[in-house]
């Protein structure tokens, strides 16, 4: 296992998914000659080709580590977590992840990357026979842009609804600008709680661009997001252009009566996401 959480590990930070590049390869084919969203685009297609070969980081920025486990019932997953530390120890040392992990009340950098709650595990019972674990790397820049809404707002006269929802997520991209590495992707929870959004939100994060909320008035929101934000002339870098957003992808959980949350978590261009499937000796790549 930990041999296989390794390649995990050097190939989500230097190996864009297909369907991410594909949509940074359709932009730059869209974008007018005359903006600097072309140049922008070209430069983060060059660096993702060579960071691929080299397997070298796609940012210097390796990110947070977050791993989404689905394990079979009565698996240790004490075990198992410290499997992935022993294997983010060793991809640290391999020069695939930057020392990237800050202790927060001495401002000392922890050489290894592990330290109490880093790297972060999630862990999923069910009834399977296989260990399915994806790997999602956001970089502080794009954490930085994450943030959530209280409805209803008054400021930006958002009730509860879905188009108090709509208000806050555009407004919340016009807020970003360039700050996020943009073209951007969000992942988006409604309801839950302040804790809970923000880990749906960032489990959106490992859907495909391809992929449509099963929910149709999500799907149709969804879509009239990424249309109305690629309106807003923010571009790539904030530099100006018409791809300021990749994807948007959506959820809902139950919500408290007194709460409404939007929780939106942003993530660059440099969308990190990989997986695997484990059943037996049977390997099956994900992502």
């Amino acid at each position: 296992m930990k041999n296989y959480l390794i390649e995990l590990l050097r190939r989500t930070t230097s190996d864009l998914p297909a369907d991410v590049e594909s949509a940074l390869q359709q932009a730059s084919a869209s974008e007018s000659q005359e903006t600097q969203a072309v140049p922008f685009l070209k430069a983060i297609l060059d660096n993702v080709a060579i960071a691929r070969t080299q397997s070298a980081p796609l940012c210097q920025d390796t990110g947070t580590l977050t791993f989404f486990f689905t394990v079979p019932r009565g698996t240790d997953t004490w075990q198992l977590e410290e499997t992935v530390k022993e294997a983010v120890k060793e991809a640290t040392l391999k020069g695939w992840l930057r020392q990237n992990t800050i202790d927060t009340l001495t401002g000392t950098s922890i050489a290894t990357n592990v330290a109490e709650g880093a790297p972060v595990c999630h862990f999923e019972q069910a009834d399977t026979q296989a260990i399915e674990v994806w790997l999602l790397q956001k970089g502080g820049g794009s954490e930085n842009m994450s943030c959530q809404f209280s409805l209803p707002d008054e400021t930006l006269h958002a009730g509860r609804d879905l188009e108090g929802v709509r208000k806050c997520i555009l407004h919340a991209v016009f807020q970003t600008q360039g700050f996020g590495c943009s073209p951007g992707i969000l992942g988006v929870s409604l309801g839950a709680d302040r804790g809970e959004g923000f880990l749906l939100a960032k489990k959106q994060l490992l859907r495909p661009l391809a992929d449509v909320s099963p929910i149709p008035e999500l799907a149709a929101l969804e879509e009239q997001l990424i249309q109305e934000a690629n309106t807003l002339g923010i571009g790539p870098m904030g530099m100006g252009g018409k791809t300021t957003l990749l994807g948007v992808k959506i959820t809902s959980a139950p919500r408290l009566p007194a709460s409404y949350f939007v929780t939106i978590a942003y993530m660059c261009w440099a969308c990190r996401r990989r997986g695997f499937r484990l059943q037996g000796d049977q390997l099956t790549c994900l992502g």
